[in-house]
């Protein structure tokens, strides 16, 4: 395998220990600086230059994009893409991951716990979604930032007031979310590689200090993960398009608290921690998938007229809950149900005797009309009225 590890740090921990798992291996890599490419569209074929001659051919690429080149860096990986060469992390992933308010966004529409947060421009709302939130003390988070920087703990709601209205005075945009205290400074990193946790750790800040971050002088330890940890971290890295990433997660009183996914994880950390070969698991995935891709097959969905994949949730009010496939009627209806999602259990071409639960996801083919009948009608959004106090008659006279 020919892969080129986009880096400007060719020296830093990561990089090299990615470009030493990789020759170790036997694989041809390189390690070229992101900001040298050029786009190249003058030609019929998507092109790249690098510092100014015709890219060689290469069959994967390991994106590692700072956070101060997102633009130009997305950029070069989309051109990538569309040169078809594989690599784990799209453009569009990286560009959502990067953003915390659409992070923050697309997480909750999948049903992600999360810190409770909101998001507001007017100075005369603030304090409302301070209130919304739990209130004082509040975590304000700058949209984009990174090793803990811009993350600042507002003790009480005057103090909260004063640091948005000041943020926002320079044009920084912030989120404003709940401070989660029974997480106690520390908060679990997992590494997902694939459809997999590779390592984890749980990271612990110094002294006072709230934020767990390293590069904040926070100590680190190897973890095993809970399942409910291990399914929020891969499902929160899959939503967001990411095929190797970090995802910080608290230890909420009711189970993981997802707060970033990182598509340019450290590796230093972790690997330190955990004793583990990270930097060889990144490879050997994209390795096995430069051998044997996978397919999206949801970008093949006109495979015939009327017919397509789509992915179903069994609802807890189902009527084939409690079925077992073959008793399902899917087949009757030309559906084929290609895998099973159970929780972090994945069942590839499950059998007709398979007994279907509450919270399934069946990933199908067939019939796009059936399959679009079987989705519970949109639940309308039930607002909160404040009722008024009852005012007695002789009062109101």
């Amino acid at each position: 395998m020919k892969l080129a590890i986009l880096s400007r740090a060719p020296r830093s921990y990561s990089t090299q220990r990615l470009r030493t798992a990789a020759q170790d291996r036997g694989h041809e890599v390189k390690v070229l600086n992101t900001l040298r490419f050029g786009i190249d569209l003058s030609g019929d074929q998507p092109d790249l230059q690098f510092r100014g001659k015709q890219l060689s051919d290469y069959d994967a690429i390991l994106p590692r994009i700072g956070n101060s080149i997102t633009y130009f860096g997305t950029a070069v990986v989309r051109q990538f893409e569309q040169m078809d060469v594989y690599t784990p992390n799209t453009a569009y992933g990286i560009s959502n991951s990067r953003d915390k308010l659409r992070a923050s966004q697309i997480l909750s529409k999948h049903e992600i716990a999360m810190p409770a947060t909101t998001f507001v421009r007017d100075r005369a709302d603030v304090i409302p979604a301070i209130e919304r939130v739990g209130g004082a003390p509040v975590v304000i988070k700058l949209l984009e930032g990174t090793q803990g920087i811009g993350v600042i703990l507002a003790p009480d709601i005057k103090v909260a007031e004063a640091i948005i209205e000041t943020l926002q005075s320079t044009r920084q945009n912030v989120l404003i979310q709940r401070f989660v205290k029974e997480s106690k400074g520390r908060d679990i990193r997992a590494l997902v590689v694939g459809d997999r946790v590779v390592a984890a750790m749980r990271r612990v800040a110094k002294g006072d200090e709230f934020r767990s971050n390293v590069h904040r002088g926070g100590t680190v330890e190897a973890v095993e993960l809970d399942p409910a940890f291990e399914e929020a971290a891969v499902r929160s890295a899959q939503i967001m398009g990411l095929r190797v990433a970090g995802v910080d997660m608290l230890e909420g009183n009711d189970g993981p608290l997802v707060m970033e996914v990182n598509s340019s994880p450290g590796l230093e950390g972790i690997e330190t921690a955990t004793k583990l070969d990270v930097a060889g698991a990144i490879i050997d995935h994209i390795d096995n998938q430069v051998a044997f891709p996978q397919i999206d097959v949801r970008q093949r969905l006109s495979v015939s007229t009327g017919y397509g994949v789509a992915e179903l949730l069994v609802h807890g009010d189902a009527d084939i809950v409690g079925l077992t496939l073959g008793e399902s009627g899917l087949r009757e209806k030309d559906i084929s149900v290609l895998t099973l999602h159970r929780g972090t259990a994945v069942i590839p071409n499950p059998r007709a005797d398979t007994v279907l639960e509450s919270d399934d996801r069946l990933l199908c083919f067939g019939k796009l009309e059936e399959m679009r009948s079987m989705i519970p009608a949109r639940r309308k959004r039930i607002r909160k009225v404040k009722k008024l106090p009852r005012v007695p008659i002789h009062e109101q006279e």
